[in-house]
């Protein structure tokens, strides 16, 4: 029976345990690593002196390189929440709290990263000047702060304070209980324990990305006027969805309502490019609404990018550490567009009213509306909002001044109850989601719920529903046609110096559409027709030259063989 064994969790994880010494090690934590332990059973509830806890993890080891094949390669926010609470390490008089810390190991710049990264994801902005730096009044700053110090009981603690962290490098050095690491090469670590010997390495071949943990099937959306597709209704624990997101579509324009784990994944289900994608409002910066913004990053364009000042300080701050790049770099990813809250911000027909909510970070829920046959017809989005009973808790006997009180309290509750034509809320429940429950007296037309990893319960299907992937409500249906307006506009990016009269002419051309899988053009074919791809990705592969390459919206398939004939 070998002492130190390693198992492949998926592409990129693998799992080295040592039971003699009391270790199991996490290596590699992309997006959604702990879904894949839970999956593969490494991940399991138990429970010791009648408290129920979950196994897992006790040390993850980083990888050298931040990304790799165009994904964060270290995003350890989840594994070290569940190693914190959901196994009770850092919960008070919880058989599983010993006083041993999560381990965090790797490059020196890698885990002073990844400790800045957490703390930015725990907290957010941490000052009352960093907030005001972000356009608050010092009295919003002051009830913000307060907000914040009340959902960290008190005390906003640095990360090294809740975690333990090993600089890995070409020397031996133990880890625990005599267990041994070095580096050996970029990416390729040994470990040892007595005379037993392993390699990890954490290289992610070319072409080759982190996988998904659930599948999706393919869906076949259309662009309409004014609709909402739910792209997701778990949370950051949900093994078989993606996390709450929706996408809004607005006159054919793609928006993305934050932007979690697998992103890629999830719009290539729906037939979405990422080239495709307009813009993407932003609610708040945890890794559940966070960790895909690379993805977004690697679009032909710079992608326009909504929220609020002071939400998109702390969504950069950590960025920035989590690529190790300078703060004042990141803004030149995006088209960045702020938006005022408690207004409706006009985005070229498109009304957007943000609302500050109570979150350990700074937080907006977002509604959207527009007008079309006298009214508004108006879509709010409660992402991670805090429960009744929190808020409440959370109002002090003798509130101070500026701080969370039974005014603000009200107000949010208002805020939440709004009557709308469509609402998506947060049910998480615990300390920082929402409750269910609290929207008994809600009179909205429709409402989903959304934001938690179990199947609703019958009391909870009394106030709303649950949303399939890829489902859409349509508030206002299309009339026009959408696909030859988005033709038209890739072809004069394309073509800008053609005369009007060729455009009509290739505009007058059919529009085909593919099943998932198809084969448009093989290798060394010559095809009769060019295609002009205007929705979702097509794959282009020389496996005898090991190359790949996706082809999204707006680029061409055929044209060199279509025009030169060979």
């Amino acid at each position: 029976m070998p002492k130190i064994t390693k198992t492949k969790v998926t592409t990129g994880v693998i799992w080295v345990e040592v039971p003699e010494a009391g270790m199991s090690i996490l290596c590699g934590c992309p997006e959604d690593a702990v879904k894949h332990l839970m999956q593969r059973g490494f991940i399991e509830t138990t429970e010791k002196d009648g408290v129920q806890f979950e196994t897992g993890p006790n040390a993850i080891l980083l990888s050298d390189l931040p990304i790799q094949n165009g994904a964060f390669c270290n995003l350890s926010e989840f594994p070290v929440l569940q190693m914190l609470y959901r196994q009770g390490m850092l919960l008070p008089n919880h058989p599983n709290n010993t006083g041993m810390r999560p381990l965090l190991l790797g490059s020196e710049g890698q885990v002073k990263a990844q400790m800045q990264y957490i703390y930015r994801g725990n907290y957010g902005l941490i000052s009352k000047a960093e907030i005001m730096a972000a356009g608050m009044s010092a009295e919003s700053a002051e009830l913000i702060m307060d907000m914040k110090s009340k959902f960290a009981f008190g005390n906003i603690r640095a990360t090294e304070e809740l975690l333990d962290s090993h600089i890995v490098d070409a020397a031996p050095r133990e880890i625990r209980n005599g267990v041994m690491i070095c580096r050996i090469g970029t990416n390729i670590f040994e470990f040892t324990y007595e005379d037993e010997i392993i390699i990890v390495d954490l290289n992610l071949p070319q072409g080759q990305k982190y996988r998904s943990p659930y599948p999706l099937g393919f869906q076949n959306i259309s662009r309409e006027y004014f609709a909402v597709i739910h792209s997701g209704q778990g949370d950051g624990w949900d093994v078989n969805r993606p996390s709450m997101s929706s996408i809004l579509v607005y006159q054919g324009k793609i928006y993305l309502i934050d932007a979690g784990p697998n992103v890629e994944y999830s719009l290539t289900a729906l037939g979405i490019g990422i080239n495709e994608i307009e813009g993407i409002f932003h609610t708040h910066c945890h890794d559940d609404h966070f960790s895909g913004l690379t993805t977004l990053m690697r679009a032909d364009h710079r992608i326009k990018y909504f929220a609020t000042p002071v939400v998109r300080a702390s969504v950069f701050k950590k960025l920035a550490a989590l690529m190790s790049k300078d703060e004042s770099l990141i803004s030149s990813y995006f088209d960045v567009f702020d938006l005022d809250f408690d207004t409706w911000n006009d985005i070229e027909g498109l009304e957007v009213r943000p609302f500050l909510s109570p979150h350990p970070v700074e937080t907006s829920v977002l509604s959207f509306r527009t007008f079309w046959e006298g009214r508004y017809l108006t879509y709010s989005h409660l992402a991670d909002i805090a429960s009744f009973k929190v808020m409440r808790d959370m109002i002090d006997a003798v509130p101070a001044e500026n701080s969370f009180d039974q005014s603000r309290f009200e107000a949010v509750r208002q805020e939440y109850l709004a009557k709308v034509d469509l609402k998506k809320i947060d049910v998480g429940g615990g300390m920082i989601h929402g409750a269910a429950e609290d929207f008994l007296e809600d009179t909205s037309d429709k409402i989903i719920l959304s934001h938690q990893s179990e199947a609703l319960t019958s009391s909870q299907k009394e106030i709303g529903s649950s949303a399939p992937f890829g489902m859409a409500d349509v508030l206002i249906a299309d009339q026009s046609d959408n696909m030859r307006r988005i033709a038209f506009e890739f072809l004069r990016a394309n073509f800008p110096d053609i005369e009007k009269h060729h455009f009509r002419t290739m505009l007058n051309n059919q529009i085909v559409e593919f099943m998932p899988g198809t084969i448009i053009l093989k290798k060394r074919q010559v095809n009769d027709d060019i295609f002009l791809i205007l929705t979702g990705n097509v794959e282009q592969i020389n496996s005898e030259e090991s190359y790949y390459n996706a082809i999204s919206a707006g680029g061409m398939v055929g044209e060199y063989s279509g025009i030169h004939g060979f």
